[in-house]
């Protein structure tokens, strides 16, 4: 490996900490059931609050399917985000194990 192509890789490393260092500070809000729950999750998919209005909770098995619904679109987003930051460093190619 020449020196060119070493500093790059360090140059790529440094890029690819830099990024996940902030994803864990990116955070996202997925939602279900027109906004009555609300979840909070940071980019590296970790989540930060649930917010569930007090009609929401009056059906329990409704309530159960949106905190899915919310979180499942919270995780898509985080994916996404994540995706998006990668692809600077990754010039657009998905690299699994990278996100």
């Amino acid at each position: 490996m020449n020196r060119n192509m070493m500093r790059q890789a360090q140059r790529q490393l440094a890029q690819l900490q830099k990024i996940q260092e902030e994803l864990e500070t990116l955070t996202v809000t997925g939602t279900a059931g027109g906004g009555a729950v609300r979840i909070v999750m940071t980019g590296k998919q970790a989540v930060e609050s649930v917010e569930i209005e007090p009609e929401a909770a009056e059906d329990l098995e409704l309530l159960q399917d949106m905190l899915v619904g919310a979180f499942n679109d919270a995780a898509t987003k985080a994916q996404e985000m994540a995706a998006s930051k990668m692809s600077v460093i990754t010039g657009g190619m998905n690299i699994p194990g990278l996100t």
